[in-house]
């Protein structure tokens, strides 16, 4: 019994722990071997003792289980293979808690830095926005139009919806039609004789929800990089919504080197955002002719908030 104590003691305590679960697998076979030649020794030792002393040289004297050599080096070695099995799972089952606790915490990093780098591109929006309406704004107030209230109105309507729509991770696909709206009427209130837009639309839910300020910046950059050509700026707007897919096409006349031009802030921003709001779930094709600069953007909609 001590033997089997001993072996037992050594085996989970400091054979596996130290070498076996470490992975110092040349140490823990070297270490079990030695093990288990000390502990073979030492029962032949139980049992010339018990021999001598218990039986007093009489082999037909000696406890039959004693007798048994083969025996008793099996029961010893089978206590102890299955208490260190146990131990063996034990820490498996231990290490595993910990390696799934590790995993939980990585991924819960990784999602705080995806929304503060989200919140961080939403924030790049305010002032690239706003910069571009208040100078629409400000041509109109030079030339004292009439159309100033109706102007300023309008960009209040904005301004609410930046203010707060924009910190929601969704909103309603027809609120960011709205708003996209609401930015045409002031560019053509601001460039009535040189502007040309036709806006196309064609939703089949009311519920579909889209990131906000996520298509907004397609329809600035028409208006601030396209080219008037042949006395007006030209541009086309299709949207088309329904339960698999949110369609976006725009294009506005432009030449030929304005591909170098339009990959700013706005751009490279709604990139980013796309890649962190909708993995795997949109497809963005930019193209440009002679003509013509063609934007056309898919993504799978979304009914439910989530917290990207």
């Amino acid at each position: 019994m001590p033997i089997t104590i001993a072996l037992t003691y050594v085996s989970i305590y400091k054979l596996i722990p130290d070498y076996l679960i470490t992975k110092r697998y040349l140490r823990f076979i070297v270490y079990s071997l030695y093990t288990l030649i000390i502990s073979t020794y030492l029962v032949m030792v139980s049992i010339f003792f018990s021999l001598i002393y218990l039986s007093d040289f009489q082999y037909t004297n000696m406890n039959p289980i004693t007798r048994n050599i083969l025996f008793v080096m099996t029961g010893i070695f089978l206590v102890t293979f299955i208490v260190s099995a146990f131990k063996l799972m034990k820490l498996n089952i231990i290490a595993s808690k910990k390696t799934k606790t590790l995993e939980t915490k990585i991924l819960e990093t990784q999602l705080k830095l995806k929304e503060q780098e989200l919140k961080y591109l939403k924030m790049q929006i305010h002032p690239h926005f706003l910069f571009n309406t208040l100078n629409t704004l400000y041509g109109f107030a030079l030339k004292k139009a009439d159309e100033t209230p109706e102007m300023i109105l309008k960009l209040s309507n904005l301004l609410d919806y930046l203010l707060y729509q924009v910190d929601k991770p969704l909103v309603s696909l027809q609120d960011e039609i709205h708003h996209i709206e609401d930015y045409i009427t002031l560019e053509q209130m601001r460039f009535s004789d040189t502007i040309n837009v036709q806006l196309t639309k064609s939703i089949s839910s009311e519920c579909i929800e889209i990131a906000p300020m996520l298509l907004i910046p397609f329809v600035e950059n028409s208006f601030k990089h396209g080219r008037i050509l042949n006395g007006s700026l030209t541009i086309t707007i299709h949207i088309e919504a329904n339960t698999n897919n949110i369609h976006f096409k725009i294009k506005n006349s432009s030449v030929k080197d304005y591909s170098n031009s339009a990959n700013g802030i706005g751009l490279d921003n709604i990139k980013k955002r796309l890649e962190l709001v909708y993995p795997n779930k949109h497809h963005l094709t930019i193209n440009q002719n002679e003509t013509d600069y063609t934007v056309v953007l898919s993504i799978t909609p979304q009914f439910k908030l989530n917290h990207v």
